[in-house]
């Protein structure tokens, strides 16, 4: 398959693209694909809380903040975010951690991570990207792009929350997301967790066996209108999901208008240095490899991409040296939901080890 045939394949269509660690900006649309205008391209959807009551395990108050839509106009969306602190008998840590979720989960993967690290004393804050959770859902899927995401995750980190001195926790897209941001603003991080992710230019090989999983679930969810997301949680976890849980992954999308956010994120796959986001992978890349910010990887030994191999960020990182670097047995993709307990443990020693 040639590289434009494998462009084709992935355009339009549904995405696994936590199975990928990689992305790239598509400017333009595909030949046949209608890109709407006017009002229809700056429709933003909202899903109805209704869809979020009795969530197991996420008793979190919502948050929310609003971030320019990115069309030129003066339109919003709405992000959503946990942020939740130690209150007394529990001393703060004065420790702050930006947990980013990937692609197609969103806070609640973080449910049974968040209350051991807030009764060690830190501050929790978790997004949900835009186009996923409780946050907007733009309806033209052409307002997903990589640049767009870094645009709207820039502003509600650092414009509107004003984060500062920072552990990152960043899983999937998260890290692909947050390592760009950790490398165009260090300053703003003391310490950085990736987990099951990492930052690709387009000149590597895709993983075989991840790009197996991506074009067969591309193919299906093509077929089988609407993506079932709880499907993809739960082929990429070792544990039984409860179906009330399964449940919370799907709240998001109540149809298909909803996941234009999940089905994009296939298409910023880079597949070669030519891609639009590779001057930008690369130059976050010049920085990374001089970063001295004490860095972590937590895997999960059962990863489909990764099979634990941490080596692409960890060897080449400088703060990654010598650092507890924990590949957790019977832990898949989605390991806080296979091993919360130790994921909680590994960030809570870490911050420990690593502060001043």
């Amino acid at each position: 398959m040639t590289e434009l045939d494998r462009r084709r394949l992935l355009t339009g269509t549904a995405a696994l693209a936590a199975g990928t660690l990689a992305v790239t900006a598509i400017p333009q649309a595909a030949a046949g694909d209608h890109v709407p205008a006017g009002a229809a391209a700056r429709k933003v959807l909202r899903t109805p809380e209704r869809r979020f009551a009795g969530l197991p395990d996420y008793p979190f108050e919502p948050h929310y903040l609003r971030v320019r839509l990115g069309d030129g106009s003066r339109s919003t969306v709405r992000v959503h975010y946990v942020d939740e602190r130690p209150a007394w008998p529990v001393r703060p840590s004065g420790e702050t951690i930006l947990l980013l979720h990937g692609n197609p989960s969103w806070s609640y993967l973080y449910r049974h991570v968040i209350p051991p690290l807030v009764a060690a004393g830190h501050r929790c804050v978790a997004l949900d990207l835009v186009g996923m959770g409780k946050s907007d859902k733009p309806a033209d899927r052409f307002r997903y792009t990589y640049q767009q995401h870094m645009d709207w995750l820039t502003e509600a980190v650092f414009e509107r929350l004003d984060l500062r001195d920072v552990t990152m926790v960043c899983h999937d897209w998260g890290g692909t997301l947050g390592l760009r941001l950790l490398a165009e603003h260090p300053h703003r991080f003391r310490r950085v967790v990736a987990m099951n992710t990492g930052l690709k230019t387009g000149r590597e090989d895709l993983p075989a066996e991840g790009w197996k999983h991506l074009a067969t679930w591309l193919q299906f969810t093509q077929r089988t209108n609407p993506l079932t997301v709880s499907d993809v949680v739960a082929g990429f976890t070792t544990s039984t999901l409860d179906p009330a849980v399964l449940a919370a992954y799907d709240a998001p999308f109540p149809d298909d208008r909803y996941q234009h956010g999940v089905r994009r994120f296939a298409v910023l796959i880079p597949l070669t240095a030519d891609d639009e986001a590779t001057p930008a992978f690369d130059a976050a890349w010049e920085v990374l490899a001089t970063l001295d910010v004490p860095f972590l990887c937590v895997f999960g030994a059962d990863d489909h991409v990764t099979g634990g191999r941490h080596g692409a960020l960890s060897d080449h990182i400088p703060g990654a040296a010598g650092q507890p670097h924990a590949v957790l047995a019977g832990a898949h993709h989605f390991l806080q939901e296979d091993k919360p307990h130790e994921v909680a443990a590994a960030i809570d020693d870490f911050i420990r080890r690593t502060r001043v």
